[in-house]
């Protein structure tokens, strides 16, 4: 994963992100502290529906339900 990477941040990704509270994050950096296998703490800004950052967030998601965004 490249640091800037768009990603959809959805329930695939963890059960706290479902339905409407589904997010863009615009990833600035991946923490390399070891985690549960498969999952990972991401940094980064949620996008709103311009694409205009509003919200800095740190979010612990699982891989492989992370999507590319755009």
């Amino acid at each position: 994963m490249r640091h800037f990477d768009l990603l959809v941040i959805d329930g695939r990704a963890s059960v706290q992100f479902a339905g409407d509270r589904a997010l863009t994050l615009r990833v600035v950096s991946v923490c390399d502290q070891p985690t549960y296998q498969g999952w990972v703490w991401l940094s980064g800004y949620v996008l709103n529906s311009r694409g205009d950052a509003t919200t800095k967030r740190e979010v612990y998601v699982q891989l492989a339900g992370l999507t590319a965004s755009g």
